[in-house]
């Protein structure tokens, strides 16, 4: 069963990506169902998201509850809808989490995958004379404000001795930020997978730096407090959850099959799809809601806090729920190798 098209979708198709991420985008939502029962989770998804994963992967069959699935464009909004107990849960980046925990949203973070952060990059064009990091001092760099990707940038200047305040940061979104890249009007852009797949496709640029070793590489699954307080959702929560870990082990050994799906959902050529699938998402391994996952989280948390950007400086574990974990590695485990380049 197909979702209906929602508003969002008559815009640049890769944008609809930015759930990934975070961002401002504003949300779309359709909706579908799918399952039977008297109990229905509230799902929220992007394109080529949750929905499209399990159903690629048969784990769409035999359910003995509803899911009903409602597209959003971005992080935030669907984090909000989670807020608000529209949704009862749904899939976002690391960085949206740390927005919503900084607004005291009713949120708990559930499940977590990790992966590497070699699709996470700093562009430069192909003409450019940057080799380093610290040469971006003085600089314009497009980056999408509240993103995985702002804080990507913040952590590399700082490993090479800048700030902020040293580069001149343009504040654009993804269909905006592509633009201005590809004509010249910003020197670098801080951006992810699948963009990254498609500059590098399109030999539009090239990876000034990557986000491996400076950002996390995590993803997570968020619920509402309310859904995991009913035990009958709680555990539709726990199957849902069960359902989407072996979606991406199914995703390892079917790559190809999964590229043609994501890039039909999303509109992503075929190349670039796949290209961003070996890069990024196949790395991608469950891992526990744990400590150390806290504390990474936390950093985030702190660094949007001194530069600002959220308003409060909170404890991020208690926005988390380690019920879910299971025997899962810690979150630390390393990620499975990356096949892009």
């Amino acid at each position: 069963m197909r979702r209906r098209l929602v508003p969002a979708a008559l815009l640049l198709p890769l944008a609809l990506l930015l759930t990934a991420c975070g961002g401002n985008s504003s949300a779309g939502t359709g909706s579908d169902t799918d399952g039977q029962g008297s109990l229905t989770l509230d799902v929220g998804d992007q394109k080529g998201g949750s929905e499209a994963i399990l159903r690629a992967a048969g784990e769409l069959e035999n359910l003995d509850y509803k899911i009903k699935w409602s597209t959003f464009s971005s992080g935030p909004p669907l984090l909000e809808a989670v807020n608000a107990g529209a949704v009862d849960i749904g899939g976002v980046g690391n960085t949206p989490p740390v927005f919503a925990a900084g607004a005291g949203s009713k949120i708990k973070v559930v499940a977590a995958w990790h992966g590497t952060s070699k699709g996470d990059t700093i562009l430069v064009p192909n003409d450019s004379k940057l080799s380093g990091t610290a040469q971006l001092k003085g600089k314009s760099i497009a980056v999408a404000q509240g993103s995985s990707a702002h804080y990507q940038l913040v952590a590399s200047l700082k490993k090479a001795g800048l700030s902020l305040s040293d580069v001149k940061v343009k504040y654009l979104q993804p269909a905006d930020a592509l633009a201005a890249f590809t004509s010249g009007k910003v020197d670098a852009w801080a951006v992810w997978d699948p963009y990254t797949s498609q500059v590098l496709k399109a030999k539009q640029g090239h990876v000034l730096t990557t986000g491996d070793g400076i950002t996390n590489g995590l993803t997570f699954q968020v619920a509402a407090p309310s859904a995991l307080q009913d035990k009958k959702k709680a555990a539709a929560v726990k199957d849902y959850l069960e359902r989407l870990r072996r979606a991406q082990q199914w995703v390892y050994s079917h790559e190809d099959d999964w590229a043609k799906v994501w890039a039909k959902d999303t509109g992503l050529p075929e190349d670039v799809a796949l290209a961003a699938v070996k890069r990024t998402y196949t790395t991608r391994v469950a891992v526990a809601v744990d400590k150390p996952l806290i504390a990474s989280e936390q950093e985030i948390v702190d660094t949007f806090a001194d530069l600002k950007l959220i308003p409060n400086k909170v404890d991020f574990g208690g926005f988390t729920d380690t019920r879910f974990n299971g025997d899962l590695p810690p979150s630390t485990a390393a990620p499975r190798p990356s096949e892009g380049s």
